[in-house]
């Protein structure tokens, strides 16, 4: 059957709880098409049953099937996904990166330098950026409202319990996990190097206060920092937060004013006091992604989709670039390798 003028196909590798939000973001956009999924788990196991895609047990499988493909959309472990991503480039596909876009830069450089190689697109998925709270601020900052940046304050306080690393899954292993930072918070990283740039002088301290026995790493960080363009900064995250999350929080203090966004997930102006400006009423940010008895971060994947399917259609430009997914795989290990 010859694919109708503009409709983009889709596969998606992992087919977990992110997963199904790709393949249901895909589904929902009248110019995607959802051809395929593949995971360890049969059908029956991940609910899929009775779903008409074709489903494969491994990427290879999905490869060697060489179906009309146009992207595939990587949201198996953290661990894996630059693997993935390089098996799927080199077989001629776009990929769809799931944060983070690999857990070393030297596999993010990887991804990128094949991807340049075989001239394939990479989309990185930073959903925080769509949010009309992130928006906003990226505008008053890109016309200097605040003046010169003072302080920056991030707060990421989250509920991250035996309800979310299982035993029998892939959460809270070292290697296809990778950490809190890469797992939780590599989204709210991605904000900060968006609207401020890089950091240097990173001090860190990393504390397990009651993960020991369901995760290989930290469950809490204190990080400070300078940025590069001028400014200081702290990130204080946990994911220690008892029975439910606490806040995702951005307080800017500028030269010529404060702001503050935050909610639970960095889904709501707090504050606005700037010099000679009156706070605009806002869109309405998405829910949360919804896991049962945890929570994510805001379901923005359906502005992601719709990005992918407009540059390949040559209607927009990227929003979300591989340059800038390793720049925050960069940032997550220089954090990392400065734990005091």
């Amino acid at each position: 059957m010859t694919k109708k003028e503009g409709i983009i196909n889709f596969a998606v590798v992992g087919s977990g709880h992110i997963g199904k939000r790709h393949a249901e973001m895909i589904r929902r956009n009248p110019n995607g098409n959802l051809v395929a999924m593949v995971d360890i788990k049969n059908k029956a196991e991940l609910g899929l049953q009775n779903d008409d895609f074709k489903f494969f047990n491994s990427i290879e499988e999905l490869i060697n099937a060489k179906l009309e493909i146009d992207v595939i959309n990587i949201s198996s472990p953290n661990g894996l996904h630059a693997h993935h991503a390089i098996l799927a480039i080199e077989a001629g596909y776009h990929v769809v990166i799931e944060k983070p876009i690999a857990l070393s830069t030297s596999e993010a450089e990887k991804v990128i330098y094949t991807a340049l190689h075989h001239s394939r697109y990479v989309f990185g998925v930073m959903q925080n950026r769509y949010s009309p709270p992130s928006v906003w601020i990226k505008d008053i900052l890109s016309k200097k409202m605040l003046g010169q940046i003072f302080m920056v304050q991030i707060n990421c306080f989250w509920n991250r319990d035996e309800r979310y690393y299982k035993k029998d899954t892939w959460h809270g292993s070292k290697e296809l996990d990778g950490g809190t930072l890469f797992t939780q918070f590599s989204h709210f990283i991605d904000i900060m190097y968006w609207l401020f740039g890089d950091i240097q002088n990173i001090q860190t301290k990393l504390r397990d206060f009651n993960h020991q026995e369901l995760t290989e790493f930290e469950d809490s960080g204190i990080v400070s920092f300078d940025f590069v363009e001028g400014g200081i900064g702290v990130l204080n995250y946990s994911t220690s937060n008892w029975d439910k999350n606490f806040e995702s929080s951005l307080t800017v203090i500028g030269e010529k004013g404060t702001v503050k966004i935050g909610g639970q997930y960095m889904n709501e102006v707090e504050y606005c006091h700037i010099e000679d400006y009156e706070m605009p009423k806002l869109a309405a940010s998405n829910p949360p992604n919804d896991y049962g008895p945890y929570k994510g971060s805001a379901a923005n994947h359906i502005y992601l989709i719709d990005n992918v399917i407009k540059v390949l259609n040559g209607k927009s430009k990227i929003t979300t670039n591989a340059l800038e997914g390793l720049k925050v795989v960069d940032i997550i290990e220089r954090i990392y390798s400065s734990d005091q």
